[in-house]
């Protein structure tokens, strides 16, 4: 059986999508309505913005979503999943290929989800960080017994956490955690907490949005972020969608499921490898490959 997945924020880089818009029809009249739906020319940054303009959460967003919907529906047939998942924003990717929601539709949940994230950002100083090395229990005990809100936000893959919230908070839970024997815990360039309380603002917005959006069945179960189970009902992906902002991203559990309900290859669909390099972290000879053109 066949698992595609669609990464998240952080696999954006300069000039992504330009060889799709060169190469398809499909593809430049995506980007067309992209930059009509978001009222700003998005597909001029993606191609030839830098680093800098990329990183801007209202821009980093939508461009991983392009880059993986457009790129699956130019290959077409190509992509047939048998389950489908996405890293955080990838679970917006993942819904619009197992035909749970339309392009537009998507691109405007994913532009609100990025400005409402925007905002509570600069609500409050907040900030994540990675930790290798340790069991999950410990460092979600170690975050529970820490001052000020903290919480483990990113399952990635065994020994890998992320960890999200106040910025005193996260600096001291990583002294803590290095004390304890983490290979490291690292402070990362992020310009929020991401999965922690910290969303609940952003929470509360997206959840209109997502009510207001028409949703269709699935063609194939999507494993999401808050449950790591295959979900089909509509209402409950609808629960979790909104969830996930304030939930931790449970990907490692999420792997380790598609695995167990019968997944016997990946592939990775946009920017990036990561994900492809966290399944072999759960299973080294998992078959793994890159959503390519042809």
């Amino acid at each position: 059986m066949k698992a595609f997945v669609f990464p998240g924020q952080g696999a954006q880089y300069p000039g992504m999508g330009k060889d799709l818009f060169d190469a398809s029809d499909i593809a430049k009249k995506r980007f067309e309505e992209a930059n009509e739906v978001l009222r700003f020319n998005i597909s001029e940054i993606m191609f030839n913005g830098s680093p800098e303009d990329l990183k801007q959460t209202k821009v980093t967003q939508p461009a991983i979503f392009l880059h993986s919907t457009i790129l699956a529906e130019v290959l077409g047939e190509k992509i047939n999943p048998d389950m489908v998942a996405g890293h955080s924003l990838g679970e917006f990717s993942a819904m619009v290929v197992a035909g749970g929601i339309s392009f537009r539709d998507g691109l405007k949940l994913v532009s609100a989800r990025a400005n409402a994230m925007q905002e509570a950002c600069e609500a409050t100083p907040s900030t994540m960080a990675a930790v290798l090395g340790l069991e999950n229990k410990v460092v979600e005990d170690i975050c529970n017994s820490t001052n000020g809100v903290v919480v483990a936000a990113n399952y990635n893959c065994p020994g890998q956490l992320v960890i999200s919230g106040e910025i005193p908070a996260v600096k001291a839970a990583c002294e803590k955690l290095t004390e304890a024997g983490a290979r490291r815990a690292l402070m990362l360039p992020v310009g929020g907490a991401f999965h922690s309380p910290l969303m609940e603002p952003a929470r509360e917005k997206l959840a209109s949005a997502i009510e207001a959006t028409q949703m269709s069945e699935l063609k194939c179960p999507i494993f999401q972020n808050v449950s790591a189970q295959a979900e089909t009902d509509i209402e409950t992906i609808r629960e979790n969608l909104v969830s996930q902002l304030t939930a931790p991203v449970k990907w490692t559990q999420s792997m380790e499921a598609m695995i167990l309900y019968g997944a016997t290859s990946v592939t990775e669909v946009g920017p990036g490898k990561v994900l492809q390099g966290l399944f072999r972290k759960v299973d080294r000879a998992f078959a793994t490959e890159s959503a390519v053109l042809s």
